[in-house]
């Protein structure tokens, strides 16, 4: 039997969320430095995300047709010079440039690896295999925003982004040697499908409108929490807000178990669970102490990437052709959700502060969760598919 390339998948993860929340903890640093708006460097979180969802459908596409590993390792090199570039920035405006093209090239990591875990892995292991590679996002986002506060904080906030291509380099070029080309996709015939069928049918649509829902949360919430915490009466320094994401790592250490729970249920009651602790953590950020501040910034994040990791599931199960177009348009209505989690809370933070994005976020989890109720099966059918060999 064919053994399946769990590490490298992990690695995929880690890789595409390296960069891409990687200005969160340089957010008030960087107002400073450009003399602009929270809402004006916010766009450094906006830019990427836009360009993610801009890219899926067509990567995912690209994909289906050329192989999942080449679009996998190729995109994770051009985010590597992507990111190098973003060093060389003069200016704001210049900053959201190298931004938006890093963030063209994470869908051929992020969608195309999810992809690849459908069509690599029977069905009964793909909810597993899907958190093992949350868990590698996890770790991935945590990595890239201590790297760049540290190094911001230590250094420049242009040595962020150095010390990140280089990380992108040595992921990219582990991925290139260890990623085995697909096998059981390379025997299958190939089937068209085209975009208007996927949107014709509901159990994905109804997907891709919690996912745009899941990264809205997510963004809101993170891209915003440094302001408070930069303020008075916590004075938290760009190092030390990239230290917050730590609680990234509880979320690494839940989210594989939480996959064998959906392999078990199901991605429907899965998902209530993570969405009733999403609510719990969020409400836990407006209480005035930062060590429960810290807790409910770990809960929120765990319930995160059980969402996430359900959501790809039951994208996956229900994808009966073209699984990589079906994974790329979920990204691109996720990462539309991240580019209006990066503007949006604005809106709410001039009006009433922090409880007001606090309570935006609330609201998005409890949107979604109704989607899922009134849409997702109670027990999602399993994709019949042959172990691999």
């Amino acid at each position: 039997m064919r053994r399946l390339p769990t590490f490298p998948i992990i690695l995929s993860g880690f890789t595409a969320f390296l960069d891409l929340y990687a200005t969160q903890p340089l957010l008030p640093l960087l107002a400073r430095t450009f003399n602009s708006t929270n809402l004006g460097v916010s766009l450094t979180i906006t830019a990427p995300t836009m360009a993610v969802a801009i890219a899926a459908p067509f990567v995912g596409w690209l994909a289906d047709r050329i192989g999942l590993r080449r679009v996998i390792v190729g995109s994770a090199f051009v985010l590597t010079v992507a990111t190098a570039l973003a060093a060389t920035s003069a200016t704001l405006s210049q900053l959201v440039f190298w931004r938006f093209l890093q963030g063209l090239a994470t869908p051929g990591i992020f969608a195309i690896a999810l992809a690849y875990i459908h069509e690599e892995w029977p069905a009964s292991r793909v909810g597993r295999t899907t958190a093992l590679y949350v868990s590698g996002t996890v770790v991935g986002g945590f990595t890239g925003r201590a790297v760049a506060g540290v190094m911001a904080a230590d250094v420049t906030w242009e040595m962020s982004f150095v010390a990140l291509a280089v990380l992108n380099l040595l992921a990219a070029s582990a991925l290139w040697a260890w990623l085995p080309t697909e096998q059981r996709a390379s025997r299958a015939p190939k089937r068209s499908g085209s975009f208007g069928a996927h949107f014709k049918h509901p159990q994905l649509l109804a997907t891709y409108a919690v996912g745009f829902c899941v990264l809205c949360s997510q963004v809101a919430m993170f891209t915003y929490v440094p302001f408070p915490l930069a303020a008075p009466p916590y004075n938290l320094s760009s190092a030390a807000l990239g230290s917050i994401f730590a609680v990234y790592l509880v979320g690494a250490i839940v989210t594989p178990f939480a996959g064998h729970f959906i392999d078990a249920y199901g991605p429907r009651v899965a998902f209530s669970a993570a969405v009733g602790l999403g609510v719990t953590g969020a409400l836990l950020t407006v209480l005035r102490p930062i060590p429960i501040i810290i807790a409910g910034l770990s809960v929120f994040a765990t319930a995160i990437f059980i969402a996430q990791s359900s959501a790809t599931s039951h994208v996956g199960a229900n994808a009966v052709q073209d699984r990589g177009l079906a994974i790329g348009l979920y990204s691109s209505f996720y990462y539309l959700g991240g580019s209006a989690g990066g503007a949006i809370p604005a809106l709410a933070w001039s009006r009433g502060g922090w409880r007001a994005c606090v309570a935006l976020i609330v609201s998005v989890q409890l949107i979604m969760l109704a989607i899922v109720l009134l849409t997702w099966s109670k027990r999602a059918e399993p994709h019949a598919e042959p172990a691999p060999v």
